[in-house]
């Protein structure tokens, strides 16, 4: 009797330790512009890039006891996602979003400069801290200038989220940090030039 008692009590310690461990997560995040944009242009033409430049492609971790292991990162879409609403927000602006090599374009470059998500290392996870910031550089023919914008948020959980909520925890900060680019003045300003 002893025995299968000992034998239920190891399961159970091992379900336990099991569940403290988190996996990986990559997440589908879906960067939006959250304002609309009064057209201020006048179809002057821009060439849009977009690059990350973070130094790790890691998030961070979901915290637990065994973090190596619960890494985070985007999905290799998110650049494009960016792109396209980058575009899409010039073009509310009154800008002809034209190709690389147009000749006389202006030119705005995005930069995922930084995107992290910060977990306590303990084995319940109850709190993520998550920022996100873009620099952009406007270039004209005459003028130049950069900026970088970020968000932050600190979400506290009963329990370690999962991946639909991380996913919309995450594309909602990077969507706060993208949106403040476009509400820059100076951004549409040099572009106009």
């Amino acid at each position: 009797m002893f025995k299968g008692l000992a034998t239920w009590v190891l399961a159970g310690v091992a379900l336990v330790l099991v569940g403290c461990a988190h996996s990986p997560q990559q997440l589908n995040v879906q960067p939006q512009i959250m304002v609309p944009l009064n057209p201020v242009a006048r179809q002057q033409p821009v060439v849009v890039a977009v690059q990350d430049t973070r130094s790790s492609k890691i998030l961070g971790t979901r915290g637990g006891i065994y973090p190596d292991s619960s890494s985070i990162t985007i999905n290799d879409q998110a650049l494009q996602l960016v792109r396209q609403q980058a575009e899409q927000a010039l073009r509310q602006l009154g800008f002809d979003v034209v190709p690389e090599g147009t000749p006389n374009a202006n030119r705005l470059t995005l930069s995922l400069a930084d995107l992290r998500y910060q977990s306590p290392a303990t084995t319940y996870v109850t709190e993520a801290n998550i920022s996100a910031t873009f620099a952009a550089e406007a270039r004209s023919l005459n003028q130049q200038y950069q900026g970088r914008y970020g968000a932050s948020a600190q979400h506290r959980f009963g329990y370690a989220p999962n991946l639909q909520t991380n996913t919309r925890l995450v594309s909602e900060v990077m969507s706060d940090a993208l949106t403040r680019v476009f509400k820059d003045p100076e951004i549409a300003r040099i572009l106009q030039q």
